[in-house]
């Protein structure tokens, strides 16, 4: 005490007996100009402001309360209460004693006030955040004269993927509780609350890579990476380091590292103030309600970069249109009816409705549109409608301003639409929009300009709209639930895209397709499905169209023991609904007859006879696309008498 009093006196009289972590912080408190006959904190912020500022720190107080609820009678034994604060000193929640709750209200040790050394002094909140590292202060020591008559201990918490500062965990109270274990105690709980943090965060990574895993291999050459919902890389694959590399980037893509450039406070979307690589990419939100659980973002591979960062010949262009349906799987009439009217539709600049069953390939339409459209050197930007609250979806769609919400961003943020500036906007289940928010996107569409929530000020945004749903939107208008100007705005055109049932034909394709792309995608050796299992394959209705069959496929090939998949690591329902189609063309008094199996072998010989055709009677081709084994397709064509018709079609193709 004698030493503060010749300190703030301006004497340079010092003692042995002042620590040097204490003496330090007296010298930054005179630095700072902090007031010694200071009484209490700063007065707190209002109970809005202070939800607010509890909202950015959801996720450290989600974690820390329960173990502080925990500590409860123990603080009531001890007249000790436990604070949370944030990195900036901001206690956010506190629990303890009830009995110095009124002595801790006088001096402003509540949620709401801002207890860093340059607020309040040497305390051991202010002090920890400063060393970032434990610290307990005791009676004299505080540099503030109101608060000396108190006794504190603290310690930071960590965020246990990349160590920066999530917080401060105290433990407060009048100097007569001091106690040596108050640090061992706070140090305690830290860990515990950082060993949560690891095991909250490693199961949000698990969903999201999950959540992208079909699709991570899906992008030939393209560049993928997977961030979390603060930009730290999670995952990228081999194509990553020489497109970054051509982009004039040469970064260590270890676990955790943060690219340059990315602000997942923005919804991934990127500014343009954003590096090329970025402004070019393709991304897109991955979320589970209202939790963003990170984003997947695609860079064009080396043809596409190239024109990205380039203005391509009119061949290069002719020849990315030509390209851009390549991954729509079939040759059935319906289905090349349906790209060849989306790549006639590329051309033009008016917005484009798809319509089709869930599943059916809808994002895969808007990409092609995009790629073969003069907008492909542009960003594709895709948001789910149907996925997110009405509230997220605003601020996703529209972007906000700073303070337009509790937890909003203090810089604000754009939104979907003007990420897609220069490119594309594809609105997925745009069925599902809350009729509140359509006249807003009505008007964004019809003047070209758009507000974040909360702002006056109009942005310009160029962009070209795709929609989709698998909703009769005509039927919604007659219920009231879609607005009609609306629709006759975004349905300027429109592509109906066909179910897989409808497309029976185009089965042993996509089979095959997707047999070898998995294979790849999964470093699997080449597998085929048994005669059983193909024929279940065939003959099921697909209701959640090739969505569902690749997830029958990625499934079974993943539970397959050996080189033939078998009939028995398909989903249930498949085997379930053969042998339902088995039963229901019986008899009710006979037994099992010929009838379905009839059924399903004349499918199968239609089948192989429409393959063989198409590949001029090579077997091997035709083997590779049905995804069985040659002997198996020349048993098949021996036992289905189609020996005959293997020489026709080998015939005409020599002719």
């Amino acid at each position: 005490m004698a030493a503060w009093e010749h300190l703030v006196g301006g004497s340079e009289w010092h003692s042995t007996d002042v620590r040097g972590v204490v003496d330090d912080s007296w010298q930054r408190c005179l630095v700072s100009h902090v007031d010694p006959g200071a009484d209490r904190a700063p007065p707190p912020l209002d109970e809005d402001h202070l939800v607010q500022w509890q909202a950015t720190n959801t996720r450290l107080i989600n974690v820390s309360l329960p173990l502080m609820q925990q500590t409860r009678e123990l603080l009531s034994q001890t007249g000790t209460v436990m604070l949370l604060a944030d990195p900036d000193g901001m206690i956010l929640q506190h629990e303890g004693d009830m009995r110095i709750l009124e002595p801790a209200r006088e001096v402003g040790l509540v949620p709401g006030c801002n207890w860093t050394e340059h607020t309040c002094g040497t305390n051991a909140i202010g002090t920890a955040l400063a060393l970032r590292q434990p610290v307990q202060i005791h009676g004299a020591e505080h540099f503030c004269a109101g608060i000396k008559r108190w006794t504190c201990a603290a310690t930071v918490i960590r965020d246990p993927l990349d160590g920066h500062v999530l917080g401060v965990i105290d433990v407060s109270g009048l100097a007569d509780t001091y106690s040596r274990y108050s640090l061992a105690l706070t140090v305690s709980l830290a860990g515990r609350i950082e060993s949560r943090l690891a095991k909250d965060a490693m199961e949000r990574r698990l969903r999201l890579l999950d959540r992208c895993a079909a699709r991570f291999g899906s992008h030939g050459t393209d560049a993928v990476l997977i961030v979390d919902e603060r930009g730290r890389l999670v995952k990228a694959n081999p194509q990553v380091v020489p497109a970054l590399r051509r982009l004039g980037f040469d970064v260590p893509l270890d676990a955790g590292y943060v690219l340059p450039g990315i602000d997942a406070g923005m919804g991934g979307a990127a500014s343009s103030a954003a590096p090329p690589w970025l402004r070019y990419a393709q991304i897109e939100t991955l979320s589970e309600g209202n939790v963003v659980l990170g984003f997947m973002i695609v860079i064009p591979g080396a043809p596409r970069m190239r024109g990205a960062v380039t203005t391509p010949c009119g061949r290069d262009r002719q020849r990315s249109a030509a390209d851009a349906f390549e991954r729509v799987v079939g040759d059935s009439r319906t289905l090349r009816a349906a790209v060849d009217r989306a790549r006639q539709l590329a051309a033009s600049k008016v917005p484009v409705l798809l319509l089709g069953e869930t599943g059916v390939g809808k994002e895969l339409f808007a990409q092609g549109i995009h790629q073969a459209s003069e907008r492909a050197e542009g960003p594709f930007v895709a948001l789910n409608c149907g996925g997110l609250s009405r509230d997220l979806l605003a601020s996703e769609l529209f972007g906000y301003a700073e303070g337009a919400f509790t937890g909003a961003r203090k810089s604000g943020a754009a939104g979907k639409i003007e990420a897609a500036d220069g490119g594309t906007l594809f609105l997925d289940e745009i069925g599902e929009m809350p009729l509140d928010i359509q006249p807003h996107l009505l008007r964004v569409l019809e003047e070209n300009e758009i507000y974040r929530l909360g702002e006056n000020t109009p942005r310009k945004v160029n962009f070209r709209l795709v929609a989709a749903t698998h909703r009769d939107l005509k039927d919604a208008i007659a219920k009231g639930a879609f607005r009609m100007d609306l629709f006759y705005r975004i349905a300027v055109t429109t592509v109906s895209i066909p179910s897989l049932r409808e497309r029976t034909e185009d089965l042993p394709a996509l089979i095959a397709h997707w047999i070898a792309h998995l294979s790849e995608c999964y470093g699997l050796p080449a597998r085929k499905f048994d005669d059983d299992a193909y024929a279940r394959l065939l003959s099921y209705a697909w209701p959640g169209n090739v969505r569902e069959l690749r997830n029958a496929i990625e499934g079974s090939l993943l539970l397959a023991e050996g080189d033939l998949i078998t009939a028995d690591k398909l989903p249930v329902e498949i085997g379930a609904a053969a042998a339902f189609a088995v039963r229901a063309a019986q008899p009710l008094t006979s037994q099992p007859g010929p009838a379905a199996a009839a059924s399903l072998k004349m499918a199968e010989a239609e089948t192989i006879r429409r393959v063989l055709a198409q590949h001029a009677g090579n077997l091997t081709q035709a083997a590779n696309q049905l995804g069985i084994a040659k002997s198996t397709l020349y048993e098949k064509i021996r036992r289905y008498n189609l020996l005959e018709a293997v020489s026709d079609v080998r015939r005409r193709g020599a002719e």
